[in-house]
């Protein structure tokens, strides 16, 4: 069964497709097309008669009546698939799509990305796969803030491998206020939820040493209910009157805390209905909130978010 460490790295790519382009070109060196087209394109690869096979993520870059070039994202965080298997996919891709295609596989672990480092007999006369392998040693440690801020995607893998160095983790940090990304603070759930627990403690401490009024001490929502006060208490204070001062931050701490829940909820793989994201987004009760948040981190199904644990 794929970990959380496995979902969120797929999660992290396919939000931002570009990040595997960025890494065949600029950390492999691999020849790709110059194109700002790049779309996600369906993981599952039929072999009639046998059965269907499903890769991680597929990436095609170009207009999808001509595609220049298909990459493959795998996350090997083991040894368990069989290399032979990423030659299946590369040829399937292939004769389904009629481009060149890229087999990238990201291996957190050293040992594992030296393994798939080695070209793949397919058993084919003639064909043989050397896929592109990022291990930990390809991934820079990133601890220069600006940095961190111009590529966040980057900086949340590198907290993933190299967050032992405290460094690391307070560019990364240090960063997200600042960031111009929008989607900015989902990098602090990817970066926790991807690095190892030693990591996460490390991140928590950073993360708590930075205000002493963490509403939530939650790694989820820490990020968004800060950012959810700081932008509720400026409302307010340009109203000039204390009503509207704490108008704005009760309105803007429950609007951070809705999106929170659903950031869980989405980072774990829920899929919402339209109901229950109005019924999260129209709430303004911060406690339920918080309440939710705390539920959404262990629930088996969405609605243990709204029951009384037993």
């Amino acid at each position: 069964m794929p970990s959380l460490r496995h979902d969120t790295l797929i999660k992290l790519f396919a939000d931002r497709p570009q990040l595997a382009v960025e890494i065949l070109r600029d950390f492999l060196g691999a020849d790709l097309p110059a194109t700002p087209l790049i779309r996600r394109e369906t993981s599952t690869f039929n072999t009639r008669p046998s059965d269907d096979i499903e890769a991680d993520l597929v990436l095609v870059l170009g207009p999808p009546q001509t595609p220049a070039h298909a990459i493959i994202v795998e996350i090997q965080q083991d040894k368990s698939k069989a290399p032979r298997q990423l030659a299946r996919y590369a040829a399937a891709l292939w004769l389904m799509l009629g481009c060149d295609v890229s087999v990238l596989v990201i291996c957190p672990d050293r040992n594992v990305a030296t393994h798939y480092a080695q070209p793949i007999e397919s058993g084919l006369t003639g064909y043989r796969l050397r896929p592109w392998v990022l291990g930990p040693d390809g991934i820079p440690a990133i601890t220069d803030p600006q940095e961190a801020a111009a590529h966040l995607d980057l900086a949340a893998l590198s907290v993933m491998v190299h967050g032992r160095d405290r460094k690391v983790i307070e560019a990364f940090t240090a960063a997200l206020p600042d960031a111009t990304d929008e989607h900015a603070p989902d990098y602090y759930e990817y970066a926790f939820n991807m690095s190892a627990p030693e990591i996460r403690n490390l991140m928590e401490e950073i993360m708590k040493s930075a205000s002493t009024k963490w509403p939530v001490y939650s790694p989820f929502a820490r990020e968004h209910f800060g950012r959810g006060k700081a932008e509720g208490m400026a409302e307010g204070e340009t109203k000039g009157r204390t009503e509207g001062r704490t108008e704005g931050r009760t309105e803007g701490k429950a609007e951070e805390a809705a999106r929170s829940v659903l950031l869980v909820l989405a980072a774990r793989g829920f899929n919402v209905p339209d109901d229950i994201h109005t019924q999260i987004t129209t709430c303004t009760d911060l406690a339920q909130l918080e309440t939710w948040l705390t539920r959404a981190a262990t629930a088996q199904a969405l609605q243990d978010l709204f029951n009384e644990p037993s």
